[in-house]
């Protein structure tokens, strides 16, 4: 038995058979630096997955932070500290007005979870509506409206699920202003279904880029319509920005290419790059009305390490240009993928906006059916040849890239030769 192997059994003894894995063949990381990965053999992967190192794995600057911070003080939140408060103040800054404090968490799960108790008590309601393929976390009340694979669970009567406008598929001769009213008329149903029941809604929970539902074309409207409907019934707008925030769209934040300023927003995976750090987003008077009613704290939301490293990113995003590179690096794979879509006919649709892309695979058919098995034949592929993806969507036909934030042309080059190699030994 090969030593992976082995490693494979011992963690399957201790973590469970069934804690994720990426790939049929695991891969033994051990080093990163930049967007590169080593495995225990040595041999180097190019990461095109992974928005957690947001900018960079193990970058030097916030590297150095963490190691400074933790040897000077760490200590729960309950005491004055001044990298605390001033990662806050710098944080809240990138808002806009009125989205001027924070409280600060350790995952985005325990950040929607959170946002979401903010809003059924400002709201006075109960009532929750998500994408019908969505995931903000594993809480059990956000486990129960889980969306985009099997739970436990059962979907709960205070909550309703809506499908979010796809324009490449659901097109069919209509504008955008038409397009936009019939799936935000689902938003206005479910409130309806929902005051039918009893239940006042008090949010609707997205991501702007609603990424779990395959990164479909940004459809002007959409987001504002569903908004004004669901703040004209009395509830509140909670953006996730777990994937789309921190510059990863070539914008700080994502809901900035809709118009719309929620009303709450949520952040976590990026936010420290690696060290557990998320949090929620909202006007003074709410987390100060909602703190006094709750008297909540968290004990290691937002120590004196955990806000070392989120200033070190905020940093390093600003010192290296990286929102700028997101659009430039971007739009340049982006033209790559456009040609390998005229190349390979089972490219059926080019997504992506800043330093997230998708590529829709799909069976040369009426119906453009996708090409799930394809897909991860594809994501396989990439992964045997140094190159590691993932998929995404209803149907996992859409394979997911999503780089730190450093990915440059010369990585984009890389990347589009493996794929174009990949889609071409389908």
């Amino acid at each position: 038995m090969s030593s992976d192997q082995t490693l494979l059994e011992r963690r399957y003894r201790v973590l469970g058979r069934n804690a994720p894995l990426f790939y049929e063949r695991p891969v033994h990381l051990v080093k990163g630096q930049g967007v590169w990965l080593t495995d225990a053999d040595g041999r180097e992967y190019l990461d095109v997955y992974n928005n957690v190192p947001h900018v960079g794995h193990c970058h030097p600057h916030v590297v150095e932070a963490i190691a400074r911070q933790a040897a000077t003080l760490n200590i729960h939140t309950r005491y004055l500290h001044e990298t605390v408060v001033a990662y806050a103040e710098r944080l809240t800054a990138t808002f806009a007005p009125g989205l001027d404090s924070v409280a600060l968490t350790c995952s985005g799960t325990e950040a929607n979870e959170l946002a979401l108790r903010m809003a059924r008590y400002r709201s006075g309601g109960e009532g929750i509506i998500v994408s019908d393929f969505s995931y903000h976390g594993n809480s059990e009340t956000l486990a129960a409206v889980t969306t985009c694979f099997p739970v436990p669970e059962p979907f709960p009567r205070f909550a309703r699920k809506v499908a979010i406008p796809d324009p490449w598929r659901d097109r069919q001769g209509r504008s955008d202003e038409e397009l936009a009213d019939q799936f935000a008329a689902q938003v206005e149903a479910a409130v309806r279904s929902l005051e039918a029941d009893g239940i006042k809604v008090a949010a609707l929970l997205i991501d702007t880029l609603f990424a779990n539902e395959g990164l479909p074309a940004p459809l002007l409207g959409y987001v504002a319509k569903a908004a004004a409907i669901v703040r004209a019934a009395g509830g509140l707008f909670i953006c996730d920005e777990v994937q789309a925030g921190f510059g990863r769209t070539g914008m700080m934040w994502g809901h900035q290419a809709t118009g719309v300023t929620p009303d709450i927003v949520t952040l976590g995976k990026p936010m420290g790059n690696g060290h557990p750090i998320a949090g929620v987003v909202a006007p003074t008077d709410l987390i100060d009305s909602f703190g006094l009613a709750a008297t909540y704290f968290n004990t290691f939301g937002g120590n004196p390490v955990s806000a070392a490293a989120g200033m070190a990113v905020l940093d390093v995003l600003e010192n290296e240009q990286l929102l700028e590179n997101a659009n430039s690096v971007g739009d340049y794979v982006q033209q790559g993928l456009d040609r390998l879509a005229d190349k390979h006919a089972i490219v059926g649709n080019v997504r992506g906006r800043g330093l997230f892309f998708g590529l829709e695979l799909v069976h040369d058919d009426a119906g453009r059916s996708p090409a799930t098995k394809e897909t991860k034949r594809v994501m396989n592929l990439m992964r045997e040849n140094g190159v590691l993806i993932s998929r995404i969507g209803r149907h996992d036909n859409i394979l997911k890239m999503r780089p730190p934030m450093v990915f440059a042309r010369t990585h984009a080059d890389h990347l589009l030769a493996v794929l174009d190699d990949a889609l071409g030994a389908l």
